[in-house]
């Protein structure tokens, strides 16, 4: 089984729950995925990492970065699959708010000026929480080769990124997770 299909297996798995929820954004939901059950988990580290380089050096990144909370393991996943390759990618993150002391950045991590870099985000819904990443990753210099989320729950995300103008990847769909999720009962 290729790592995608072993990668929507293990959100099936761990993360994949129906019912009745209300998400971020206050929406109403009939299903929910908690990706850092899979992005937290040894298996899912080592798939999350594999997958996301894979992409990342696709697109000639040589950086990846993400909003945190939701990018931080997947980042550091993709930094570790990367050492000891050719491409090796370095990692960020960007904050929610710029930090109230020191320098008052809103990246942490390595500095993505003049890099092509690989943004993330572990699920993609409306695609906000990633553009809102990218606008300062740009403001910071970097040029976005490719977007990227791990699961795309298919609800005009992939879109929204695309008529942002950039490149969009995922490494699964919400359809790839429930036919392995509606398998496995």
């Amino acid at each position: 089984m290729p790592s995608n299909a072993q990668l929507a297996a293990l959100f099936a798995r761990l993360s994949y729950r129906e019912g009745d929820f209300t998400l971020a954004s206050g929406a109403k939901s009939s299903f929910y995925l908690d990706a850092k059950q899979v992005t937290y988990h040894p298996e899912g580290v080592a798939l999350v990492g594999r997958a996301v380089h894979a992409v990342a050096r696709e697109f000639g990144a040589e950086a990846v970065g993400g909003p945190t909370m939701g990018a931080d393991a997947i980042v550091l996943s993709a930094v570790y699959a990367s050492a000891g390759t050719d491409r090796p990618l370095t990692g960020f993150v960007v904050r929610k708010e710029p930090k109230k002391h020191g320098l008052g950045k809103w990246i942490e991590g390595i500095d993505p000026r003049g890099m092509n870099v690989a943004i993330v985000d572990d699920v993609i819904t409306s695609g906000g929480s990633l553009l809102k990443a990218a606008e300062h990753v740009r403001e910071a210099g970097a040029q976005i080769v490719v977007a990227m989320g791990l699961v795309d729950r298919e609800q005009g995300g992939r879109e929204a990124i695309e008529a942002a103008g950039f490149p969009f990847r995922a490494v699964c769909t919400l359809s790839d997770v429930r036919a392995q999720f509606r398998s496995a009962r």
